[in-house]
């Protein structure tokens, strides 16, 4: 049975896993599913239709669940997905989709959510990522895996922030941050590779050649992008990590920093 604070309110409706943990004076609503080894802190409170992850720890006073801030959303009954080993810092708020946007927001797995950040309705938030104190991920963001985001950083409505992505503090962007990429700034841009990132994932030496010559052809070689991005399919696009940052680029809705 779920180990559960006499102060604690858990709703009927809500399913714990039989090792959870709620904590002081935290309130869990009826729809919410907490998965195996969960751990809510004091004052934590998890609402809407919210499933969170086996192991993921929520510290106190942050919220999941609540409804999007969206002028449109009318009650509807949407979604927050939490995968596995997050940790959820103090004061983080997390909010359902809204329909317009799929209906769900996500985080995936191994993530650190760091104390007062905030990630908007419809947000897709990949793994192994870390979101630094105070940042805000408005409605729709898309953040792939392993990118960190420095303390401050602000990011615009149905922006993307691509692979092993580093921003520096108080960076703010409304365009895309292409993936490996050291962004900084207001507006940001592009001022170099993630180059500790790129060795803390462990890619080989030809691996991280690749995606340094990939990064010098697009924002050093004062080639046009098209002309850039076709030298670097010819040169080294068969490289996985290679396929996916063109790709990346060429997907560009709102267009990226440079």
């Amino acid at each position: 049975m779920a180990s559960v604070h006499p102060t604690a309110t858990v709703e009927a409706g809500a399913r714990l896993a039989p090792d959870a943990t709620v904590g002081p004076y935290a309130y869990v609503g009826p729809a919410v599913e907490l998965g195996a080894g969960v751990v809510l802190g004091p004052h934590v409170v998890v609402v809407g239709r919210t499933r969170v992850g086996a192991r993921t720890k929520i510290h106190a006073h942050a919220c999941l669940g609540g409804d999007p801030q969206h002028v449109d959303h009318a009650g509807e009954s949407t979604r927050l997905e939490v995968g596995c080993d997050n940790v959820i810092g103090e004061h983080v708020s997390i909010h359902l989709g809204t329909v317009a946007g799929g209906g769900c927001t996500r985080i995936g797995d191994a993530n650190w959510i760091m104390n007062a950040s905030h990630v908007a309705h419809d947000c897709v938030v990949g793994s192994s990522t870390v979101i630094a104190s105070f940042s805000g991920l408005a409605g729709h963001v898309v953040v792939e895996d392993h990118a960190v985001l420095g303390a401050y950083t602000g990011v615009h409505q149905h922006a993307r922030v691509g692979e092993s992505v580093m921003t520096a503090s108080g960076s703010r962007f409304s365009l895309d941050a292409p993936p490996f990429a050291l962004v900084a700034g207001d507006r940001a841009r592009v001022v170099g590779l993630n180059a500790v990132g790129l060795k803390r994932r462990g890619f080989p030496a030809p691996t991280l050649a690749a995606i340094k010559r990939a990064h010098h052809l697009v924002f050093r070689s004062r080639l046009r992008l098209e002309d850039a991005l076709a030298r670097v399919e010819i040169e080294i696009g068969s490289a996985p990590e290679v396929e996916r940052f063109v790709r990346f680029l060429r997907e560009s809705v709102r267009g990226f920093c440079r």
